[in-house]
């Protein structure tokens, strides 16, 4: 598929840091945000606006809706008005923080889909944005096969269900650690898939072929049972397009802001979501985090499906007990069927030939060759450089979104294995005139608003005001307009192919001329610090750390997605919190975890020197063995080698056992 308590603290965080960037909260040009994964159930719920939410608990939910309903209102008309004035940068504030209200109400109350309030409510603000943005595309509201089968399965209708199911005989489940039970839910599951839709089920397993070799290696990568991959099933039907109806995306149906906290990042060139490995890696790590605090992993599936207040909710309804089945007749109806789902679907994929399937579907594995490729390379020419349609280069590359690769230095094209020789032949000889790698000016063309170009360009309103000495409200056709979009940026234009081919100006700077130019660009009162590449970083996790954004370090280096262990990275900081962000560098992975739970913790992390002596918390923490817990996997989840797990505990080897405690130190 395409909660969240934490996903409000991140958007609050991502939001302040956009703010200092004077760029716009635009939301996805597709539906709203939210629904799915990630929270921290450790936290209070925070509305759009940074206050902290009512508890809501029997009669007082429908006042908390109502109320927050009518604060979205008041953005809503807010913004009409502020057009009336002429005042676009007010107009486009209050129309993102409606839209944020929205998706707020659509994280802490799930079953707000089924409001007829709130749907008005949506569809008002979804109209007003595209109005003012210049949208005129059609919005569908899903994308992917699976949405309609989550209707029909979940739906608890049973007038198909048959008498007396029972389980194949002689399964096999390879002492699977995530608990797979039968019972009427499940049974309920596995009549679907194999009576009701086996062409459902058949589907899947052939898709599986494809996409779960790499999902195994990954999950065994990070310490996760193997047979979570099988969730990815019931999550998007193993599409990695998909898009649910609340703007949840990819494999693994991540909202944006849980994507960005696990690195995935989304502009409107790219969305990481849609990118197999990127977004497995991102969910293995996800799952790992919720089963962590949750020590139960029924009800780290549901809190991947349901928020953890109104799991919480369910749990306190079902007297306290943190028990997914007593919690089970509390719970919303989707989620109710999302973890016999899981089971149901584990079963069969485990067993197909005991339930009817085949064992093989003569699928290939995921695979493909990787080249570097210039930014905003059209996508057209690059498929005509290997040889194969613009339709099979963007199922090698789905998270490519426009006409073209991004505006960045180099992108990691993905190819048809054994295409790469003859395309890098072919790609020297695209014409020179191809390769772009900046827009600096907009001719105005008729109809069009100063909300439609920031709106393409994939900035702000304001952004165009302070451009532009002397920019009104009324422009005219002809009329030329600066775009503060640099070369190797990755704020995106929003559209399929530029309106203005004359506007797309050829970068021929040399290198050292471009890093003063970036230098240049560079924000105000801030100081550049250095932070030499680690094993396990990413682009993502080295922006969350710095409170800056992915597409910033990109831009001051010159780089793209690709990033190598040693290599020195220029990052502008607010001078003020320079002695802060120096120590960055020097801390260990597990230090800097540390340092996003207090971000996430709303925590004033600037006060934070990590020196071994600081108040907060020790650098030794005990760890309780799971069972199919690895060595390796404990260590990269602390930050810390093998050898200094074995030497801190008197280990000689890799054997450890479900319940034995282990000291480990962070450096």
């Amino acid at each position: 598929m395409k909660q969240v308590v934490l996903f409000l603290v991140f958007w609050m965080i991502a939001t302040a840091s956009l703010a200092r960037q004077n760029q716009p909260i635009i939301p996805e040009v597709d539906m709203p945000p939210a629904l799915l994964p990630y929270s921290n159930p450790l936290l209070e719920s925070r509305d759009a606006y940074g206050t902290v939410a009512t508890p809501v608990i029997n009669g007082e939910m429908e006042r908390e809706i109502l109320r927050r309903i009518s604060n979205a209102y008041k953005r809503h008309v807010l913004a009409i008005d502020a057009q009336v004035q002429g005042d676009l940068v007010s107009a486009e504030n209050y129309i993102n923080e409606a839209f944020a209200a929205i998706q707020s109400l659509m994280d802490d109350f799930p079953e707000i889909q089924n409001n007829r309030r709130f749907t008005e409510l949506y569809r008002s603000v979804m109209a007003e944005h595209s109005e003012f943005y210049g949208i005129t595309e059609i919005r569908t509201e899903t994308e992917g096969d699976i949405f309609d089968i989550r209707a029909e399965l979940f739906s608890e209708q049973d007038d198909w269900i048959a008498e007396g199911y029972a389980l194949p005989e002689n399964l096999t489940f390879n002492q699977t650690q995530v608990p797979l039970i039968q019972n009427q839910h499940v049974n309920r599951h596995l009549m679907y898939y194999t009576l009701r839709r086996p062409d459902v089920m058949e589907i899947w397993l052939e898709r599986s072929e494809k996409y779960f070799p790499m999902m195994r290696e990954i999950f065994e990568e990070e310490g996760v049972p193997t047979e979570l991959i099988h969730l990815s099933m019931i999550e998007s039907g193993l599409v990695p397009t998909a898009r649910s109806w609340a703007a949840a995306v990819g494999l693994w149906q991540f909202i944006r802001a849980t994507g960005a906290f696990y690195g995935l990042e989304v502009n409107w060139w790219i969305d990481e979501r849609r990118d197999p490995i990127k977004s497995t890696r991102a969910a293995a790590q996800h799952l790992r985090d919720l089963y962590e605090f949750w020590g139960d992993w029924h009800l780290a599936l549901a809190n991947y499906n349901l928020s953890p207040r109104g799991l919480r909710r369910a749990i306190n309804a079902a007297g306290g007990v943190q028990d997914y089945w007593v919690a089970y007749p509390y719970l919303p109806r989707e989620t109710r069927g999302y973890v016999p789902g899981y089971i149901a679907a584990t079963m069969i994929a485990m067993n197909p030939e005991q339930f009817g399937f085949q064992r093989n579907y003569g699928g290939e594995a995921y695979a493909f060759d990787i080249v570097e490729v210039d930014g905003l390379m059209p996508l057209e020419d690059l498929a005509k450089a290997a040889g194969i349609t613009v339709e099979e280069l963007r199922a090698k590359n789905p998270e490519l979104l426009r006409w073209a690769t991004p505006p960045v230095d180099k992108y990691p094209l993905k190819l048809p294995v054994g295409l790469k020789e003859d395309f890098l032949v072919a790609y020297q000889q695209i014409p020179a005139e191809n390769r772009a790698h900046e827009i600096a000016m907009h001719t105005v063309s008729r109809g069009e608003t100063l909300g439609f170009i920031a709106q393409r360009y994939g900035t702000s309103v304001r952004a165009l005001y302070d451009s532009n000495e002397g920019l009104t409200s009324l422009i005219r056709p002809g009329q030329r307009i600066v775009v503060p979009v640099a070369a190797s940026s990755a704020p995106s234009i929003a559209a399929d192919r530029p309106s203005n081919a004359t506007a797309r100006v050829t970068t021929s700077q040399p290198r050292q001329q471009q890093q003063q130019t970036a230098q240049a660009q560079a924000p105000a009162n801030t100081t550049s610090v250095n932070y030499v590449v680690k094993s396990g970083d990413t682009i993502g996790h080295i922006a969350e750390w710095y409170d800056v954004r992915a597409w910033q370090i990109r831009q001051w280096n010159g780089i793209s997605d690709v990033i190598r262990v040693g290599q020195r990275l220029t990052i502008h900081v607010p001078t003020s919190r320079i002695d802060y962000y120096r120590q960055i560098n020097d801390l260990t992975f597990a230090q800097k975890q540390e340092l996003e739970r207090r971000q996430r913790a709303g925590e004033d992390i600037f006060a934070l020197r990590f020196d071994g002596s600081s108040s907060g918390s020790s650098n030794t923490v005990t760890y309780t063995v799971r069972r199919n817990d690895t060595l390796i996997g404990i260590a990269n989840r602390h930050g810390v080698s093998v050898a200094d797990i074995q030497n801190e505990n008197n280990i000689s080897g890799t054997r450890i056992y479900a319940g034995q405690r282990l000291r480990i130190t962070r450096r």
